[in-house]
């Protein structure tokens, strides 16, 4: 997860919208667990006799003095009348405020007050209840029955501390999770008293239907607010996101165009796309995930989970018994995810580099008809990405209906012991049932969750290859590098040894050459005698193994990339444009060049005769891979782009070698006037460009065998007379 992990850098420099999303997500949690709490009161003024005001009572006495009591019920006192006078304490919580008092299950409170509760002066238990649970009084006298060692109810007067009393409350032996339960308690049903007291306590049928509009007036509006934070989180998750993905992609592009150029002589530029593109998205979606589903689904289930104990903390601990066994079976579904989705992340970039390939080279399928062996590659790698898929999705498929299984056993389970509870009376209808519905919400919320470790395991396994990138060093510049001030006097190669990286054969070795500054040099030689390569170490695509290359004696190691290249234009065989206008593309070597200048520039390159004929001129964009220009056209626009950076030194490697005759005739005259007095380095087979060089060189299986002018070598070298015969021949 190290990888995964790297990404919020990204993250957390947004930490405070970071921080809205969290307390979002919060208050979504919060009130959604509190709109399924509010069927308990909905239930008791629409099924039970005891209302909302006695509901509440009772729940402040449990609260406050950690007493329940047993509420008969209407058939019950129908029965026996005196039951509507007491009230028998079914329960005495362990360090509460009654067992301090001294009061025991069993008991039965008849009454309020130091004298004895005669027949005439009975208090209703509902009265009792009301004046315990609003009581703004420090202490109580209560005035209760128990029995006696003979079986024989005694009456017995008590002093009840009340929750008021403060300075009783704070000698009370409770640990610091103990009391501050006591006081989140006690909060919750102080405000939940006030927002009852505007309702009538009166159970008419008048008074249950105003306390139920109350009550789903309340649901609307913490709804709303539900949905409004909801809303908040989802957006700013979004744009979290997007920000930190958007500086990733920059930061791996900014990275990748200063590595080295022997990186990309060894990968495929398709794969290079497909991780800042494809990767980064599927990092980008674990990340939304984590600050929107991650995040709001376990919150849910904590905080409703958390109001489940509240109603009875056993049945939901009975309910969590489960919780390890879906962690372990979340973690295995994760690393099947991750192995999967690294592997189908490889095989999409190879697929994307297929696709690349057969659409550049369409026209090379069709006419040696070889599109049915693209065929059978394509369909080769597209099925080697069809089970990656499919793997990837037996592992999502599989997650859900596990969860589900798990939940369901854990929740029969609390049901089991729930109905049980209630039939001996330890717990009423109303809330077991708004137990049941918060449990098994939470457990929907989990599900919800089953996911997404699968994703974040995804997100890793792009995570690795996308840092695998910015993990790469990129071109080596010393630390104290000097500027390189501009060419005077010569360049020249010292003893210069090159391997490529993936070779084990030396490409060139021992080259000596000195150019004079203002000189133009020919180098010419067979296929793959090294003559590109030597022109790579100029602008340090490659440095030598050994020896040095230098510019008026000084290594060019020892300057800075910027200073070196600065210096120098170079035109390549395979033109590069960019996908940009004419325009653009010309002043690519100049930035901030005017439009005076551009055109300069083309007129120079013979460019403007065919610019000036399209239809929006220099503002006509080339398209990619120069699609509407010949070949010649783009490469006189490239010569333009050289000659208006103006640079000391030229590199003209095989720049007419795929143009037609009179392309080539005006490529030349360009190429020779902006030689004047510019120190030029030409690679060509055909020797129109080769004769007039001030000095010509002979490189053959990486070595210079000859060096001189045309009619000197013509004599002097075998090699070289050979080249001259057959390009005439081919000419």
């Amino acid at each position: 997860m190290s990888a995964f992990r790297r990404i919020f850098r990204y993250i957390w420099p947004q930490w405070p919208r970071i921080t809205i999303v969290v307390f979002s997500a919060i208050i979504v949690a919060v009130l959604l667990s509190l709109s399924f709490m509010t069927i308990i009161p909905l239930l008791k003024v629409m099924m039970e006799d005891e209302g909302l005001h006695g509901w509440i009572d009772r729940k402040a006495c449990e609260y406050h003095y950690g007493l329940q009591f047993n509420v008969p019920k209407t058939i019950d006192i129908s029965h026996n009348p005196t039951l509507a006078y007491q009230l028998l304490i079914t329960n005495v919580k362990e360090k509460s405020l009654a067992e301090a008092a001294g009061l025991r299950p069993a008991d039965v409170i008849v009454g309020l007050g130091n004298q004895p509760t005669s027949n005439g002066l009975q208090i209703p238990f509902a009265k009792l209840l009301e004046e315990m649970a609003t009581t703004r009084k420090e202490q109580l006298t209560v005035h209760f029955e128990r029995m006696n060692k003979e079986g024989a109810l005694e009456d017995t007067y008590l002093q009840l501390n009340t929750h008021h009393n403060e300075a009783y409350v704070q000698t009370m032996q409770w640990n610091s999770i103990e009391r501050n339960s006591w006081a989140i308690k006690n909060a919750l049903i102080n405000r939940t008293q006030w927002a009852l007291s505007f309702l009538p306590r009166q159970q008419t049928n008048e008074n249950k239907i105003r306390a139920v509009v109350f009550i789903i007036s309340a649901m609307a509006v913490i709804t709303i607010i539900r949905c409004l934070a909801k809303f908040y989180q989802s957006y700013l998750a979004e744009k979290i996101v997007q920000m930190g993905i958007s500086h990733l992609r920059e930061d791996v592009f900014g990275h990748l165009t200063d590595m080295p150029v022997g990186f990309f002589a060894d990968e495929r530029p398709s794969d290079s796309v497909s991780r800042i593109v494809r990767d980064t998205t599927v990092m980008g979606q674990a990340i939304k995930i984590m600050l929107g589903k991650a995040l709001r689904e376990p919150l849910n289930a904590l905080f409703m989970l958390a109001a489940a104990a509240l109603l009875n903390w056993q049945l939901t601990l009975i309910f969590l018994c489960g919780a390890p066994v879906v962690l372990v079976l979340l973690s295995a579904f994760g690393k099947k995810m991750k192995r999967a989705t690294r592997k189908f992340l490889i095989t999409g970039s190879q697929i994307l580099a297929k696709l690349q390939g057969t659409m550049s080279g369409l026209e090379i399928v069709k006419v040696y008809n070889q599109q049915k062996h693209e065929r059978e590659g394509f369909k080769a790698i597209n099925r080697k990405l069809l089970k990656q898929l499919l793997k990837i999705s037996r592992v999502e498929a599989a997650t859900n209906p596990v969860l589900e299984v798990l939940g369901m056993i854990a929740g029969s389970v609390a049901l089991i012991v729930g109905v049980h509870w209630v039939t001996q009376g330890q717990i009423d209808s109303p809330q077991f049932l708004a137990l049941l519905i918060l449990l098994g919400a939470s457990a929907e919320s989990v599900r919800k969750t089953s996911d997404i470790w699968n994703k974040i395991q995804q997100a890793n396994a792009a995570a690795e290859r996308v840092f695998a990138v910015l993990d790469r060093p990129i071109e080596f510049e010393q630390p104290n590098a000097a500027s390189l001030p501009p060419l005077k006097n010569k360049l020249e190669f010292r003893n210069v040894v090159f391997t490529y990286p993936a070779s084990n054969k030396p490409v060139l070795r021992e080259v000596n050459l000195t150019i004079s500054a203002g000189h133009n040099v020919a180098i010419v030689g067979p296929n793959g005698s090294g003559k590109t390569t030597l022109a790579k170490l100029i602008p340090r695509f490659y440095d030598p193994d050994t020896g040095q290359v230098l510019i008026d004696g000084q290594d060019i190691r020892n300057v800075t990339l910027f200073s070196l290249r600065s210096q120098i234009g170079l035109v390549t065989q395979n033109v590069v444009t960019f996908n940009d206008t004419i325009a653009a593309n010309i002043a690519y070597g100049k930035s901030g060049a005017t439009r005076q200048e551009i055109i300069s520039a083309a007129k120079r390159a013979y460019a403007h005769e065919f610019i000036e004929f399209l239809p929006d001129q220099y503002n006509t964009v080339i398209g990619e891979q120069g699609i509407g220009l010949s070949g010649g056209q783009l490469q006189r626009i490239v010569i333009a782009r050289a000659i208006l950076k103006n640079p000391p030194i030229l590199i003209f490697d095989e720049a007419t070698s795929q143009v037609d005759a009179d392309s080539e005739a005006k490529i030349h005259k360009a190429i020779e006037e902006i030689m004047q007095n510019r120190t030029t380095l030409i690679i060509a087979h055909r020797f129109s460009t080769v004769i007039s060089a001030d000095l010509i060189v002979v490189i053959d299986n990486g070595q210079i065998i000859a060096q001189g002018q045309h009619d000197e070598l013509m004599q002097t070298c075998q090699l070289y007379q050979g080249l001259y015969d057959t390009q005439l021949v081919r000419a």
